[in-house]
């Protein structure tokens, strides 16, 4: 909805916040080209370079494209299932679901993880809710790094300044083409929009007062001196995606050019290749005409015809086959899934024994991922509730787990562990170890307090009707029906 300002005197940046922008659009924008160029290989849009040896002039236009740096990146992001967000010691978690719900963060939590994949980071910011009132659920939005930035500190591990840059539509009526800014701060959050008069002018200053950023960066592949994080489309993967894109191209013009075997004639007079007029014949009429049908020459003699021997694309085959174990071995995946297969298929054991670096890959990130989503549900509730939860009381999200074992697997094991006395059979803990969706297991618990109500209230029901049985002599006292709780 398109929400128009109200005539407000105009309220300008201060000199310190205007620069504290400009270094941080600076830092954006620096970055831009990086990130894009990341985006169009996982998009299959970039641009093969041409050697300028085998290409000839006339497919230089040719486009090919090979899927792997999606396929690899994918791969990975399909492990990563947030599936529900609880208080560690096990209280009532329906006010994390209410927040979690609220903004839409099981389905928003992929692209999530997909862009910081692709980009390397990704950003997750947190403000005030916008219905207008005070129950109002805090909102938790995911930002691309090509529209945000964080400045980061080091030493203390958390940001002290975000900026974001996007469209404006949703404040004035000029349409999207006008921009607007936000920036994060300790203390407030401060929207500005272009001024007529140049600068920026303030149309919104949320004071939170939190003492923190409330922007949380995602990163990935973090090192002790680059915390911003790297993309898992490394440079040696776009080298190998450019080698095999330039081998799937040399393929296409072999099929060009000796689509149709090539063939010599020796001996043929000059009218082999003319027309009843005399004319010269084209090249494809020659071929396939006249050339099938020779006269003889002036001595008698018939012309040899030849053929040369066709391309045989097997070698070039055999180089991209190549090209897939190497991109496999850089993603962590199994060769067939990058297409390079055997004459002997794989057992099952040794498929899984192939998934295994992805699936620890998996669970470095769901770790990494999961403390960025625990710090923005705290910075939620802080907003929410004007004041910090409680250090003691610990977040968790709960995740799928990433190495896809089978239903019976996972339930062969809970059962094991259940004899063996390890866990109790009627822990959500072991319902989760079971493969128990978050959904299945609220459904299984209500299922057990209707049936532990039910079984309740049987047992009570067959002791008031054994009393009717008996003389007024012999009635219990109420506390005596009610098993010392003084009442019913």
């Amino acid at each position: 909805m398109t929400l128009s300002i109200p005539e407000l005197p105009l309220v300008y940046l201060s000199d310190e916040e205007l620069a504290l922008i400009n270094l941080l659009r600076a830092d954006m924008l620096r970055d831009r080209w990086a990130l894009l160029l990341r985006d169009a290989y996982f998009n299959g849009e970039q641009l093969v370079r041409d050697l300028g040896i085998s290409i000839p002039p006339q497919l230089k236009g040719l486009h090919t494209v090979i899927g792997w740096p999606r396929v690899g990146v994918e791969s990975l992001e399909e492990r990563l299932d947030l599936e529900a967000f609880r208080w560690a010691d096990g209280s009532d978690s329906r006010e994390l679901d209410e927040i979690a719900e609220a903004n839409d963060l099981l389905d928003e939590s992929s692209l999530a993880h997909l862009d910081s994949l692709v980009y390397g980071r990704e950003y997750l910011a947190v403000g005030s809710g916008d219905c207008g009132t005070d129950d109002c659920p805090p909102l938790i939005s995911v930002e691309s790094p090509l529209d945000m930035t964080l400045m980061w500190d080091a030493r203390l591990r958390m940001g002290t300044a975000a900026l974001r840059e996007c469209a404006a539509d949703s404040y004035i009526e000029s349409g999207p083409e006008e921009r607007m800014i936000v920036l994060y701060l300790p203390d407030q959050t401060v929207t500005a929009l272009p001024s007529p008069s140049g600068g920026w002018e303030v149309v919104d200053r949320d004071i939170h007062n939190l003492g923190v950023v409330p922007v949380v960066r995602m990163a990935n592949r973090q090192r002790t001196a680059d915390r911003v994080g790297r993309s898992e489309i490394t440079p040696e993967v776009m080298s190998i995606t450019d080698a095999a894109c330039r081998r799937l191209m040399g393929m296409e013009v072999a099929a060009e050019f000796f689509g149709a075997p090539q063939r010599y004639i020796l001996g043929a007079s000059e009218s082999a290749f003319q027309d009843a007029e005399g004319n010269a014949k084209s090249a494809w009429e020659t071929y396939i005409g006249r050339v099938l049908a020779l006269e003889r020459d002036e001595d008698g003699q018939v012309p040899t015809v030849g053929q040369f021997a066709a391309h045989d694309p097997t070698a070039m085959t055999r180089i991209i086959d190549l090209y897939a174990r190497i991109m496999s071995s850089q993603f962590g995946l199994p060769p067939h899934m990058l297409g390079y297969t055997t004459d002997n298929p794989a057992s099952a054991d040794a498929i899984r024994s192939t998934e295994a670096k992805l699936v620890k890959r998996s669970e470095r990130r769901i770790r990494r991922y999961g403390a960025a989503w625990q710090q923005a549900m705290r910075l939620a509730l802080w907003v929410r509730d004007g004041e910090p939860p409680e250090k003691t009381r610990r977040i968790e999200t709960v995740w799928r787990n990433p190495a896809t074992p089978t239903v019976a697997a996972q339930a062969d094991a809970t059962v094991k562990l259940v004899q063996a006395g390890i866990l109790p059979a009627d822990s959500d803990v072991t319902l989760e170890m079971a493969g128990l969706t978050e959904g299945q297991r609220q459904r299984v618990r209500a299922d057990r307090r209707r049936s532990g109500a039910a079984a309740t209230g049987g047992g009570l029901m067959a002791r008031l009707a054994a009393l009717n049985d008996q003389q007024p002599s012999q009635l219990p006292t109420v506390a005596e029906v009610s098993g010392g709780n003084g009442g019913l």
